[in-house]
């Protein structure tokens, strides 16, 4: 199933898992948590490309377990910055064989120790998003609440979101926020300027306090005073933690669901649980109103 075709007739649910960097064991693991995953009735499952492109090959055979063994859509991402054509290409036509209708488009953060020629082939989503185009994939892509870190200001990165859209993106994912009021001004400026495809929510529960840090530096997301607050007050006490992360992400949820969100997409981490805490907590908003 596309899933432009999905949005066009309901709010979607989706969940996202990336490739093991160890051998076969930590893969069977994976499979179980999306087999888990599919419990919870997700109308597709993304897999990321790995850290530099590096794991592209188990994001093809992931991929291809999501489709075809849990039978879910399966949304597989490309990374264009680390990736010549003949990587776009055999991945592109293993995915094509595998059944995969859905590509998420990315250039790829930089790591810290890039090469100059580091996004020598695809410099731009919307460059791979064309090169992409003779596959027939449905082609989606990513977007930043609060504007992309390399970005001068939101205003910048709407002009790129614009462009990704034109290139053929048919919907956007958002990178993770915890500010529910970054999304709406971000839909609100992007239909200002001509974006019309549905932007999904990106939800990542906050449950360790150490991860506020890389957060930070990952994509700049800025933590609201009172959930803030609540951190540091039982950062020293794991399961309070725990209750208070996988609470706010359902109040997240609650709160874009009731303002028009198109569907959310939940960041687990490859932890199931995670899935379940938090679609545990929204039962009947899930039943009634996805």
């Amino acid at each position: 199933m596309r899933i432009d075709g999905l949005l066009a007739k309901k709010r979607t649910l989706s969940f996202e898992v990336f490739p093991p960097k160890k051998g076969e064991a930590e893969k069977d693991k994976l499979f179980s948590v999306i087999d888990g995953l599919k419990e919870l009735s997700p109308d597709f499952i993304s897999v990321t490309y790995g850290a530099g492109g590096s794991n592209s090959r188990n994001t093809v055979e992931i991929a291809d377990y999501i489709q075809n063994a849990a039978h879910v859509p399966a949304l597989a991402h490309i990374t264009g910055g680390p990736s010549s054509p003949a990587d776009v290409d055999a991945v592109a036509t293993a995915l094509r064989q595998s059944g995969v209708e859905n590509v998420l488009c990315l250039r790829g953060d930089r790591p810290a120790d890039y090469a100059a020629d580091y996004c020598r082939y695809f410099p731009h989503a919307t460059d791979l998003a064309a090169y992409l185009a003779p596959y027939g994939f449905t082609l989606g892509a990513a977007c930043y609440p609060e504007g992309h870190t390399e970005c001068e200001s939101l205003y910048a990165d709407l002009v790129n979101m614009k462009k990704k859209q034109d290139a053929g993106a048919k919907y956007f994912i958002t990178q993770l926020f915890y500010d529910n009021s970054y999304y709406y001004r971000l839909v609100g400026e992007a239909r200002r300027i001509g974006i019309t495809v549905p932007v999904i929510p990106g939800i990542m529960p906050l449950v360790n306090p150490k991860n506020i840090r890389r957060i930070k530096e990952m994509c700049g997301s800025a933590i609201p005073l009172e959930f803030r607050n609540m951190i540091e007050i039982y950062a020293s006490r794991p399961a309070v933690m725990e209750e208070i992360g996988y609470t706010y992400a359902a109040y997240q949820i609650v709160d874009l669901i009731a303002k028009g969100a198109p569907g959310v997409h939940l960041y687990v981490m490859n932890n199931v649980r995670t899935a379940q805490e938090v679609c545990g907590r929204i039962g009947r908003v899930l039943h009634e109103l996805f």
